[in-house]
C-alpha cells in the first residue's frame, strides 16, 4: 500500500543527485579574471590564435594563470587573485594593443567561477548574481532626442532637394535651420507647385508659406506624430545597439531597460573596469557613402600638407591613403538591411546593402553624375574611419541595391554586415549618473540573504520536528531537497539571482512546508477517524493532493502574472517564485512520501505513527 516501485525511487534519487549536482557550482565562487575581445567591428577574434597569444604573454611576463577559457565572443584568462589578474592585464594590453591610441583589442577586467572543469564541462554553473549581490556598475544615459530629430531633418533636406529635382520643380535653396527645413523659390507659381509635391510624398510635415524679401519660402516642419515616432524609434534602437555593445564586456545578463521617455538604464554585475565600460557605451559605427577626390597631384599635395578645401584623409585596409571629399553622399541611416554574400563576378565575399526608397533615388543619381570616378564606402568608428572599398562607378547603379566589397573574408563580411544593420547609435547619449557597487557590499547583501534564509529555514525546522515529531524531520528533509531543487534550476537556466530573488526563496520555504502540513493533518484526522497508521498515510496523501494542488495554481497564477507583467526586480522575484511552486510540488508529495515508504512501508503491522499527539473525537 505505502510502497514506490524501484523506478519511481530510483527516479527520484536521480532527480535529487541532478540537484546536487547543478547546485555544487554557487558554492565554488568567482576568481578575477581577464577577458580579451575583439575591439574593432571589421577586426575578427580567432579564439585558438588569441588564446595560445595570451598563453604566451602570461609566459613571457612570468605570470601564472589558473586556466584559459573561450567562447563566440573572447578568451579569458583565470587567476588566483587581485594582485595577478591586474599585471596580466597590463601585459596583454601591451601585447594585443602596442598603439594605445588605436586600441585594436579591448581588454577588460572580468570574474569567472572557480567551478572545477568536471562541472563546466557537463554545463554546471553558478547563477548569475544581479548588480546588488555581485557589485558592478550602474549607469542612466540620456538620449539626445533633439539629436535624433536634428538627424532626421538633415536627411529630410536631401530628401526634398531630389524630390524637387526629380519633379523639375525649381527652388532657389534647401536649407536646414534649427528645427525646420527652408525652401526658397523665386515665384509663387513654383512654391505651390513644391508644397503639391511634398504634401504627396509625406505625412510626416507640416508646411508653412511665406516671403522673404523678394523671395516665395516653404518653412517645412516634422509634426509631433512624426517627431514622437522618430523619439520613440531612437530609444529602441539605442538599447538594441547597447545590447550589442556589452557583449564585447561578456557581462552575464546585464540590465538594459528604458527609463521614462528618454533615458535607459544600464546595470553590468561584475564589470570591474568602468572606464573599459563606458569606452564600450559610447562607441559609434556608421557607414558613409563619400566621393574621391582624383585630381592630379591633390593626394601628392595633401600628403605633404596641403590638404585641398573640402576634403580628408583617410587610409585603406591595407593602409595607403585616400583623398576623400568630407561631402557625405549617403549614409547608413538609409539601410533596411546588409546581408553578407558573395561578388558574382570575382566570387570574392562581399556585404550586399538594400537602401530605402530616397536612399536608392540618391544613390541612383550620384552614380549617374559620377561615371568612371571613385567613390569611397567608410566605416566611421569611434571617432575614426576607414575606407572598406573604393569602387570606380561604371555607370548608373539603381534599384536600391549596393554591395561593398574588396579583399574581405567571408568572416570579415559577416561581421560587417552585422555592424551596419543595428551597430549606430540612432541619436547620441551622455551619461548623466554613475553609481559603482562594490565586491564588498554585494557580499554583504548576500550573507544578509543567505542568513535570513538560513534562520528561516531553522525556524521552521525546528517547529516542524517540535509537532509533528518523525513527520515532521521528514518535512524539513522535503523542504532542503525542493531548496536544493529551486538552486539547481536557477543554475542551469542561468537566472539572475537578485535581493528580491532571495526574498522569493525564503518566501517559498514558508510556502512550501504549508503543503507538508496539510499532508500531516489529514493523517493526523484519518488516525484520529480510526483508519490504520498505513491506511492514514495513504489516505493523508492521496486525500491532501487536490488541496495541494488548487492552493498551488492559484499561487501560480499570481507569479505568471507578475512575470508577464512586472519588471525589473519584481520580474527578478516572480521568476523564483514560479520555479519553487513548481519544485515544492515535487519534494511535498514525492520526496516526502518516497522518505514515510522508506520508513513504514516495509512493516505490515504498524500500532502508531510518530505524527505528534493525536487527539481522538471527545477528548
Amino acid at each position: 500500500m505505502n510502497r514506490y516501485p524501484l523506478w519511481k525511487n530510483l527516479l527520484i534519487g536521480l532527480v535529487l543527485l541532478w540537484g546536487l549536482i547543478y547546485t555544487l557550482p554557487n558554492f565554488y565562487g568567482e576568481v578575477p579574471a581577464v577577458q580579451v575581445s575583439s575591439g574593432k567591428a571589421t577586426l575578427k577574434l580567432d579564439a585558438g590564435t588569441t588564446q595560445k597569444r595570451v598563453d604566451e604573454i602570461l609566459a613571457a611576463a612570468g605570470i601564472q594563470h589558473d586556466g584559459l577559457f573561450s567562447d563566440f565572443n573572447s578568451v579569458r584568462a583565470r587567476f588566483r587573485d587581485t594582485d595577478t589578474q591586474l599585471k596580466a592585464k597590463d601585459a596583454i594590453e601591451k601585447g594585443f594593443n602596442p598603439d594605445a591610441a588605436d586600441p585594436s583589442y579591448v581588454v577588460a577586467l572580468n570574474l569567472l567561477s572557480a567551478s572545477p572543469q568536471w562541472l563546466t564541462s557537463i554545463g554546471a554553473l553558478p547563477m548569475y548574481l544581479g548588480l546588488d549581490l555581485r557589485g558592478g556598475v550602474h549607469f542612466l544615459l540620456q538620449v539626445d532626442m533633439k539629436g535624433a530629430v536634428t538627424k532626421r531633418l538633415d536627411s529630410t533636406t536631401g530628401d526634398l532637394r531630389t524630390l524637387l529635382r526629380d519633379k523639375n520643380v525649381r527652388h532657389a535653396g534647401i536649407t536646414r535651420e534649427g528645427q525646420t527645413v527652408v525652401i526658397k523659390f523665386r515665384d509663387a507659381e513654383a512654391q505651390s507647385r513644391a508644397r503639391a509635391v511634398i504634401m504627396a510624398s509625406t505625412n510626416d510635415l507640416q508646411l508653412t508659406e511665406g516671403q522673404d524679401g523678394a523671395d516665395f519660402k516653404i518653412t517645412a516642419t516634422l509634426n509631433p506624430l512624426a517627431q514622437k515616432s522618430i523619439q520613440e524609434f531612437a530609444l529602441k534602437q539605442n538599447i538594441t545597439t547597447l545590447h550589442n555593445r556589452i557583449n564585447e564586456l561578456g557581462v552575464a545578463e546585464p540590465v538594459i531597460q528604458q527609463q521614462g521617455i528618454d533615458r535607459i538604464v544600464v546595470q553590468l554585475p561584475g564589470v570591474q573596469d568602468v572606464a573599459k565600460a563606458k569606452d564600450i557605451l559610447g562607441r559609434t559605427a556608421t557607414l558613409e557613402i563619400r566621393m574621391v577626390e582624383d585630381a592630379p597631384g591633390a593626394l601628392e599635395a595633401a600628403m605633404n600638407g596641403a590638404i585641398p578645401p573640402g576634403t580628408e584623409i583617410y587610409n585603406d585596409r591595407e593602409g595607403r591613403p585616400l583623398l576623400v571629399k568630407k561631402q557625405v553622399v549617403l549614409t547608413g541611416e538609409r539601410l533596411t538591411d546588409a546581408q553578407p554574400g558573395f561578388d558574382g563576378q570575382t566570387h570574392e565575399a562581399a556585404v550586399h546593402l538594400t537602401l530605402d526608397s530616397a536612399g536608392a533615388r540618391i544613390f541612383k543619381d550620384v552614380t549617374r553624375e559620377n561615371v568612371n570616378k571613385r567613390m569611397a564606402i567608410l566605416l566611421i568608428e569611434k571617432g575614426k574611419g576607414e575606407v572598406v572599398t573604393a569602387p570606380v562607378i561604371r555607370g548608373e547603379i539603381g534599384g536600391g541595391r549596393v554591395q561593398i566589397s574588396g579583399r574581405m573574408s567571408s568572416e570579415e563580411a559577416t561581421d560587417t554586415a552585422l555592424l551596419l544593420r543595428a551597430g549606430s547609435l540612432a541619436a547620441p547619449m551622455e551619461i548623466i549618473e554613475e553609481r559603482t557597487i562594490g565586491p564588498s557590499l554585494g557580499a554583504e547583501n548576500i550573507s544578509k540573504g543567505f542568513h535570513s534564509t538560513l534562520w528561516g529555514f531553522v525556524a521552521i525546522g525546528i517547529f516542524m520536528c517540535a509537532y509533528y515529531m518523525l513527520f515532521g524531520l521528514v518535512s524539513v528533509l522535503a523542504l532542503a531537497s525542493n531548496l536544493l531543487l529551486l538552486i539547481a534550476l536557477l543554475s542551469l537556466l542561468q537566472a539572475t539571482l537578485t535581493l528580491p530573488g532571495i526574498a522569493a526563496i525564503a518566501l517559498t520555504l514558508g510556502m512550501a512546508i504549508d503543503a507538508n502540513v496539510l499532508i500531516n493533518e489529514r493523517i493526523r484526522e484519518e488516525l484520529r477517524n480510526g483508519s490504520t497508521p498505513q491506511a492514514a498515510i495513504s489516505a493523508g496523501y492521496d486525500r491532501a493532493f487536490d488541496t495541494i494542488l488548487d492552493s498551488n495554481v492559484t499561487t501560480l497564477i499570481a507569479g505568471v502574472a507578475l512575470l508577464v507583467f512586472g519588471s525589473g526586480p519584481v520580474r527578478g522575484f516572480a521568476v523564483v517564485h514560479c520555479l519553487g511552486i513548481l519544485t515544492s510540488m515535487f519534494s511535498a508529495i514525492l520526496v516526502s512520501r518516497g522518505l514515510v515508504n522508506l520508513i513504514y512501508g516495509k512493516k505490515r503491522k504498524l500500532d502508531k505513527l510518530a505524527i505528534g499527539q493525536v487527539w481522538k473525537p471527545g477528548n
